[in-house]
């Protein structure tokens, strides 16, 4: 199955942990890029998940690795 490219609302503000009415609010103020398509926006899946990357500190993202080594 082919990942998405695009993600909607909803989508990024449960990624994101915020509200639906955060991520609009953020879209209008252009901090987040998104394309309007008819009555729904599109925010291309790499500018989000590129943005929560390059936030994680190295510390993070071993402590995060450790998580997912004890859960699985």
């Amino acid at each position: 199955m082919k990942k998405q490219e695009y993600l909607t609302i909803p989508q990024v503000a449960k990624i994101l942990g915020i509200s639906r009415i955060a991520v609009y609010k953020k879209v209008r103020s252009g901090q987040i890029k998104a394309q309007r398509i008819g009555r729904i926006y599109a925010i291309p899946r790499k500018k989000i998940l590129g943005n929560i990357e390059r936030k994680l500190t190295e510390k993070t993202k071993r402590r995060i690795n450790a998580t997912v080594r004890k859960a699985m």
